[in-house]
């Protein structure tokens, strides 16, 4: 629902601050869809105490939770591909036989902008009910300059539709399609950049991304990509080392990018880069748990370097066909070793982060009223449960 003016009391806040920012028997006083104030329910300054009191009943209160990496609108599905890897087909063999990306591709540019939405909003619902209130969505399977606008125009539209706010990626260096095999250089040329130009200039487009891998796109076709999105001042981002190490996460850093994103095979020098350049690591675990990868990310190496690590649901007809950021929070953990506040911080501060948001993310003065409250007693419950949903509510707040 959207944020009302009020007094949130008797409540547990993990504020996300720092760590979890514990914060018992609190309150969160908020007005005009911004928090005004956070803290000791018993030091409520004046203003707070004149708002509409409501008694949560010990809840816990965090931060609306950010998936800040998706590619939640596509056509159809690859159900069929499941089989295929469960049979011992390697998702490189699934590829190159004409599955993967590119089979997403036929029915992403078959499908009608209103197809396109009726069929991505029930994955977007499942995504809201679980306390999710930024949502990034990419485009990248259209190929072509049509399909991949058509994409973003029902990526903005959702946001239109639903209480939650829409980032867009445009990713038209997802994979060479069918048409270009052997030309990839002409397919950014021809259509990849001169698409980007449209949809920036139709506003469509808030950040830029690629994917850095033998199967799609060598580092120096990314930096063209790269090139194009710094004149059209777009920030950038990358799927990276998610197969082998192209150095992609470096090309991303020395970039400023935003993040990188998959990053298994990352080595020291990725590392060292993303801390040096702020770039956020994105850790996709439905990936690697439907892949049954076995390459783990270097999530030592990012905590000692100070690498901010974000956690998403890379929500995918192919690779990560998962609608739960709760189910990845716990994936993290039990396949990533990550700690329940290391995931939890992976989904609010870092993923808005993620994203070049500032605004949200956290429980504090001036932040958007982006809030989950749920019937939980302490913040750890939501990466431990498996297939369970606490979330009791779900606000939103407003922009400045």
């Amino acid at each position: 629902m959207q944020a009302p003016d009020a007094l949130l009391k008797n409540a547990t806040l993990a504020t996300m601050s720092d760590g979890y920012g514990l914060i018992e028997r609190g309150a969160v006083a908020i007005r005009g869809g911004r928090i005004l104030w956070a803290g000791l329910e018993a030091e409520a300054p004046a203003e707070a105490a004149g708002l509409p009191a409501r008694d949560l009943g010990g809840a816990l209160v965090t931060p609306g939770l950010v998936d800040c990496h998706t590619h939640v609108v596509h056509g159809g599905d690859r159900a069929r591909e499941f089989e295929m890897r469960l049979e011992g087909a390697s998702y490189e063999e699934v590829a190159r036989a004409g599955g993967g990306i590119v089979s997403t591709v036929r029915a992403t540019r078959e499908a009608s902008e209103a197809e396109l939405l009726a069929q991505a909003l029930p994955r977007v619902d499942a995504l809201l009910a679980e306390g999710v209130t930024t949502l990034e969505i990419k485009s990248g399977y259209g190929l072509e300059r049509e399909a991949e606008l058509r994409m973003l125009r029902v990526a903005r539209a959702i946001g239109r539709k639903r209480a939650v706010t829409v980032r867009t990626s445009y990713l038209g260096a997802h994979a060479v399609p069918p048409e270009y095999r052997g030309r990839s250089a002409t397919y950014l040329s021809e259509v990849c950049l001169p698409t980007l130009e449209v949809a920036a200039a139709e506003g469509l487009v808030d950040a830029v991304d690629g994917f850095c891998e033998g199967i799609a796109f060598q580092p120096h076709e990314i930096a063209r990509v790269f090139d194009a999105a710094k004149a059209l001042g777009l920030p950038v981002k990358l799927h990276a080392e998610q197969l082998s190490n192209l150095g992609g996460a470096a090309l991303a850093a020395s970039r400023g990018g935003l993040s990188a994103d998959h990053l298994e095979w990352l080595d020291d020098a990725g590392v060292a880069a993303m801390a040096r350049a702020g770039t956020v690591a994105v850790l996709l675990p439905g990936a690697f748990y439907t892949l049954r990868e076995t390459r783990l990310p270097p999530v030592a190496a990012l905590r000692a370097a100070g690498v901010p690590i974000a956690v998403a649901t890379d929500c995918n007809p192919g690779t990560s066909p998962l609608t739960s950021l709760l189910l990845a929070m716990n994936m993290a953990c039990t396949l990533f070793r990550m700690t329940p506040e290391e995931a939890l911080t992976g989904v609010t501060r870092h993923a808005a982060r993620a994203l070049g948001l500032t605004d949200r993310g956290v429980i504090g003065p001036g932040m958007r009223a982006d809030l989950a409250i749920w019937n939980v007693a302490h913040p750890r419950e939501l990466a431990y449960r498996i297939g369970f949903n606490p979330l009791l509510e779900r606000m939103v707040g407003e922009d400045a």
